[in-house]
C-alpha cells in the first residue's frame, strides 16, 4: 500500500511538471566554441526560437579568445562543434597549423556560415592609404591561419610588399578591436559588429575583403570526423535547426525580432551598430550569411590557392572536398525543405 501511494505521489508530481522541464530532461547536450560577435546570430536565434530544442538538443556556447585556442580544443575533443573559418580546418588538417598538436587531426566542415567572409580593414585615423602602412603592425587573430592570408592579399593588391609591414598575432576579433582602439596596431580586419564600433569611435575603413578575394568561403562549421560518424543524429539536428535559424533571420518580416535577439545577446551593442550588422550580414550583394547555410566549393578553392601561396610548410592544395564532407548538410536539408522546422509561433 505505501509503494502504491509513493508511486501515486511521483506520477502526480511529474505530471504537474510544465512541458518545457520534460522537454529539457530530454535534450542532448553540444558543445560548440565560436568567436564572438554577429556570426553567431543563427545560435542566438536557433536558441531564442527553439529550433534547436526541436531536435532534441541543448546547445552550449563557448567564446574562444583565439583560433589555436579554439582549433587545438576541438582536436582533442574538448569541444564537438567549431564556427571557424574553413581556413582554420584546412591549415591544421594540413599540418600547417600556428601550433603543433600531439593528435592527428580529422577535421571536416559540414555547414557554411558565411560567404566572402567579409572582414573590412580598419585603420587609426591617419593612416590615408595603403602606402601609409608601410613600417606598421597591423593586427591578426593569427599568422598562419584564418584570414591573415586574406590580409596580405589585400595589402598585396594595395601595392606593398611582406617585408613593408609587420603581422602581430593579437587574438579574435574583440580583443583586435581593443587592440586597436588603444592604437597599439595601425590597423586589423574587423567584421560586425567590431568594424562598426570602430567606424563609430573614428576608425577608418581602408578597405574591404571582399574588394580583393572574390568567391572566398569565410566561416563553417566544423567537427572531427570521429564525432560525427558516433553522433550523426546530433550533427543532423544541429545542422537543421541551424538552417532554419538562418531562414528566419532572412525573412524580413523577423527584422525586429532578429534585432532584439542580437542585441539580447551582445548587450554591449549599440542599436545603430545592430542595425548596420543586418544590413551586412543580411542585406550585402557580395558577402553575408550563407543563403540555407550552404558551403560554396568555389569559395573553398579560393581558400585553398591563398594557403597554397602563402602558408609553410608549402604545398599544392586543390580538392575542397578532402575538407568538406556534404552528407550531413544533405540529410539534415530535406527535412528542412519539408518544412518540418518551421517555427509556428
Amino acid at each position: 500500500m505505501m509503494q502504491r501511494t509513493f508511486i501515486t505521489v511521483l506520477w502526480s508530481i511529474f505530471t504537474l511538471l510544465p512541458a518545457s522541464a520534460l522537454a529539457a530532461q530530454e535534450l542532448s547536450s553540444v558543445s560548440v566554441i565560436g568567436f564572438s560577435g554577429g556570426s553567431n546570430w543563427p545560435i542566438f536565434v536557433a536558441r531564442e526560437k527553439g529550433f534547436f530544442a526541436q531536435n532534441g538538443l541543448e546547445v552550449k556556447l563557448t567564446p574562444t579568445p583565439n583560433s589555436v585556442y579554439q582549433l587545438t580544443n576541438l582536436i582533442a575533443g574538448k569541444f564537438d562543434i567549431a564556427m571557424t573559418a574553413i581556413d582554420n580546418v584546412i591549415a591544421y588538417q594540413e599540418g600547417q597549423g600556428e601550433v603543433p598538436v600531439e593528435q592527428k587531426p580529422d577535421l571536416v566542415a559540414f555547414l557554411g556560415v558565411n560567404t566572402g567572409g567579409r572582414f573590412n580593414l580598419m585603420v587609426i585615423p591617419d593612416i590615408k592609404s595603403f602606402a601609409d602602412l608601410k613600417g606598421r603592425e597591423l593586427a591578426v587573430d593569427a599568422l598562419t591561419t584564418g584570414y591573415a592570408f586574406v590580409l596580405r592579399e589585400m595589402l598585396r593588391k594595395g601595392g606593398l610588399r611582406l617585408e613593408d609591414y609587420k603581422l602581430v598575432s593579437a587574438g579574435g576579433s574583440s580583443h583586435r578591436w581593443k587592440g586597436l582602439s588603444e592604437k597599439k596596431y595601425a590597423g586589423t580586419l574587423l567584421n560586425a559588429p567590431y568594424d562598426a564600433e570602430a567606424e563609430t569611435a573614428g576608425f577608418k575603413r581602408l578597405a574591404s575583403s571582399s574588394e580583393a578575394v572574390d568567391r572566398y568561403q569565410g566561416s563553417v562549421g566544423a567537427t572531427r570526423r570521429s564525432w560525427a560518424a558516433a553522433n550523426e543524429a546530433k550533427l543532423i539536428g544541429y545542422t537543421r535547426a541551424f538552417v532554419a535559424a538562418v531562414d528566419w533571420l532572412y525573412d524580413p518580416a523577423n527584422r525586429a525580432e532578429a534585432l532584439a535577439i542580437l542585441q539580447k545577446n551582445l548587450p554591449q551593442m549599440k542599436p545603430g551598430n545592430a542595425e548596420r550588422s543586418y544590413r551586412d550580414l543580411l542585406q550585402s550583394q557580395h558577402s553575408g550569411f550563407s543563403r540555407k547555410a550552404a558551403i560554396d566549393v568555389e569559395g573553398i578553392r579560393t581558400v585553398l590557392k591563398l594557403r597554397s601561396e602563402f602558408a609553410q610548410p608549402q604545398k599544392e592544395l586543390t580538392d575542397p572536398m578532402k575538407y568538406y564532407d556534404p552528407k550531413f548538410y544533405e540529410r539534415a536539408l530535406q527535412a528542412v525543405d519539408k518544412g518540418s522546422l518551421r517555427n509556428k509561433s
